[in-house]
């Protein structure tokens, strides 16, 4: 029976509970940590767990844990990882994986040393439209892929950035490309790798309680020539999200649809209904997940811990997409086509250089430090 400890009682905090809760002959949460101990208190009271409550993170590090959520501002991920992976237990951090490219490296060097499982949240892997993409593109039927496109498209009032930790570079490390699209683009590099160039764009169109970007646009070219597009908002009405991949062959796209063309003799297309309804045949074939979301991470996480096997998303998976989000905000605070990967030197590679050189497109002039209403939504299912 592993012992969980859940650092950070906020909104996102619900989810890991939660899926805890639905692996009980695995694993209990034994503690609950965060700076204001009444929230930690009331998650302890919702839940009925039997679990320690702390407002110190470090009074745990010698309580025996054997995982850790890391449920906190982007900034604190690292010191935080670092220690309890010294101290010998597993940990599983909430996206991004940390606010730079120089603090993955320290928490994947700890994770190394110690031979613990580090995992980096991205529980949109976990959920059937993504997962049978994956799947699909995998067979190869669509034929190589030539463009993809992804539209991480999300709504935010002008309110959320009034938290205190948001909307700075210090702090939250990042806007909506790092904090909202940062699922899509993990699951973009999941599917099509690295790219090898990036041009981005970036603005603050709607939040002016903020420093960073609300809005970007990025656009990738691969090794083999192939070309895609990343635009990430919140300042999107209705936030639709989709992934598309135009394959030489088909067009397959999360939500599903399936198109494919063959060429008339004059180069015009014509529908290959056989290639589209053997697409469709292997799609419904493929079976849904028995978990989806963040309970099917931790089911996963679990299961690495146990068997001994790598988790799906490790630390340098999580490093890889924080790598390709610093590309974009290079790229759109310096006008440069940025090549990856970004290696230690980089002006983007630590918490300073990005502060300093990336665009600051209005500074916070006052804050709240909780919200009453603690609800949230993440993500739209792509069914």
């Amino acid at each position: 029976m592993l012992k969980v400890a859940i650092i950070g009682a906020g909104a996102i905090s619900k989810a890991h509970i939660e899926g805890y809760l639905r692996f009980k002959e695995r694993c209990e949460i034994a503690a609950l940590c965060d700076m204001y101990p009444d929230k930690a208190e009331a998650k302890k009271q919702e839940y009925a767990l039997n679990a320690k409550v702390v407002s110190d993170y470090k009074e745990l590090l010698d309580e025996g844990i054997d995982l850790v959520s890391i449920c906190l501002p982007p900034y604190m991920h690292a010191p935080i990882a670092v220690d309890f992976l010294n101290a010998g237990s597993h940990v599983l951090v909430e996206k991004p994986m940390a606010s730079s490219l120089e603090e993955c490296d320290l928490m994947i060097e700890a994770a190394q040393k110690s031979g613990k499982v580090l995992s980096v949240v991205a529980q949109n892997r976990f959920t059937n439209p993504i997962m049978k993409l994956k799947k699909m593109l995998d067979t190869g039927l669509a034929g190589p892929i030539l463009h993809a496109q992804v539209d991480s498209f999300w709504w935010r009032g002008h309110c959320y950035y009034d938290l205190w930790w948001r909307g700075t570079w210090e702090k939250e490390g990042g806007g909506c490309t790092l904090n909202h699209a940062v699922h899509h683009i993990d699951a973009l590099l999941w599917m099509m790798g690295r790219p090898e160039q990036v041009q981005a764009f970036m603005s603050n169109v709607a939040h002016d309680n903020a420093e960073v970007e609300d809005l970007s646009i990025a656009m990738l070219r691969y090794p083999n020539g192939a070309l895609g597009q990343i635009t990430s908002s919140v300042v999107h009405h209705g936030e639709e999200q989709q992934f598309i991949f135009q394959g030489q062959h088909a067009r397959i796209s999360a939500p599903w649809k399936v198109t494919a063309s063959s060429s008339k003799s004059n180069g015009f297309p014509e529908k290959n209904t056989e290639l589209e309804e053997r697409l469709q045949q292997v799609y419904d074939s493929l079976p849904d997940l028995p978990y989806e979301g963040h309970t099917a991470q931790i089911d996963n996480v679990l299961h690495a811990i146990d068997s001994g096997e790598p988790p799906l998303i490790d630390g340098v998976s999580g490093r890889t997409t924080l790598e390709m989000i610093m590309g974009i905000y290079k790229s759109a605070s310096t006008g440069e086509n940025v090549r990856l990967p970004l290696a230690a030197g980089d002006s983007f590679y630590t918490q300073a250089g990005v502060k300093q050189n990336a665009i600051h497109f209005y500074e916070k002039s006052g804050h709240v430090d909780n919200f009453a209403d603690q609800q949230i939504t993440i993500g739209t299912k792509l069914e």
